[in-house]
């Protein structure tokens, strides 16, 4: 009844089947992990955010790379900027997302000789991309600066390709190793995200980084691993419901054809012998009503003859006793006769 699974399609669909479902159960803890790992950045990022700010000097300094546990840390530092030495980064977006243009930043001189990057924010694009665009001027003098300490951006971090040809001040990533060469002095490793200036700048500054939202890391947006795990493994669950509806639609397939087939092949035959057996029984009741009738009048004929020989027998017998009569009478006339003469 089943035999057409051990065809070749459904034995390749069936082995295709079982391999799928372990890769998919594989697949769903890989996401399962990431989901796990998502968590553990964004509960690192909430607890730096929520830390209390701490000078920028007292967990950074020049070649010093920046522990994750650190990132998006609020730091406070003072010094004054280095304009001449400002560079834009370039193809990134406003804080809505809807527009491309640069970042920029620029370089804090501080007090004992080092340097900070300081990110102070987006602008628009304005020219063709490759003349360095019209930037809002740094404050003057002594300022007090609050921001986010950010670990130095890398093509492996966060996807974007680093290039060298690039127009005079513009660059792709924001990386202190990268752009320490551009500064007289010692560079802290990382750089500043700016959330905050004292004394309060002029209007019109760059447009400031909005900080991480939930579910977001490095300010990005962040698919929802849960629910692709869960996905993948509805879909184990899947593959085996699926090739049972198959399975049954087949044998249901295969035994509606194979009665179409027989009746296709069996039913004219039984029609004509049907229709012959019944001309045959037509014939038989006629014959057997056409015996009855012919021995109802065989009966009749033999009856009537009967009576017609009975009659002719009542004749016959009724002629001859005449007949012993009139010989008789002849007889007795003579006799008479010799009679009356011996008289």
């Amino acid at each position: 009844m089943y035999r057409f699974l051990l065809t070749r399609q459904w034995v390749i669909l069936t082995i295709v089947g079982l391999l799928m479902m372990p890769v998919m159960v594989r697949l769903g803890i890989w996401q399962m992990h990431r989901h796990e790992a998502e968590n553990a950045s964004n509960a690192r990022i909430y607890a730096a955010l929520a830390a209390a700010p701490v000078p920028v000097e007292r967990i950074d300094a020049p070649r010093h790379r920046i522990p994750a546990a650190d990132d998006f840390r609020t730091v406070t530092v003072t010094g004054t900027y280095d304009q001449a030495h400002e560079v834009v980064v370039r193809h990134r977006t406003s804080a809505d997302d809807s527009s491309i243009g640069y970042y920029v930043v620029t370089p804090l001189l501080l007090a004992d000789g080092k340097a900070v990057l300081v990110n102070r924010g987006w602008v628009a694009s304005q020219y063709d991309g490759i003349t360095f665009p019209k930037v809002p001027a740094a404050p003057k003098g002594r300022v007090s600066l609050t921001g986010r300490l950010r670990l130095d951006e890398t093509t492996a971090g966060t996807g974007i390709q680093d290039k060298h040809d690039m127009p005079p001040r513009q660059v792709m990533l924001i990386n202190s190793e990268e752009l320490a060469g551009t500064v007289s002095r010692p560079v802290l490793g990382g750089y500043l995200e700016l959330t905050a200036t004292s004394p309060k700048p002029a209007a019109g500054q760059p447009q400031l980084v909005p900080p991480p939202n939930p579910g977001q890391t490095n300010g990005g947006y962040t698919p929802p691993h849960l629910a692709y795990a869960w996905q993948w493994w509805l879909f184990v669950l899947m593959v085996p419901a699926g090739w049972i509806i198959l399975v049954r639609r087949e044998h249901r397939d295969q035994v509606a054809k194979r009665d179409k087939a027989r009746d296709a092949a069996a039913g004219p035959g039984d029609t004509g012998a049907g229709e012959t057996g019944a001309g045959v029984a037509g014939a038989g009741e006629t014959g057997a009503a056409g015996s009855d009738g012919t021995a109802d009048a065989g009966a009749e004929s033999a009856a009537g003859a009967g009576a017609d020989g009975a009659g002719v027998s009542a004749g016959v017998r009724g002629t001859r006793e005449g007949d012993a009569e009139d010989a008789a009478a002849k007889v007795t006339v003579p006799a008479a006769s010799g009679e009356g003469k011996a008289s």
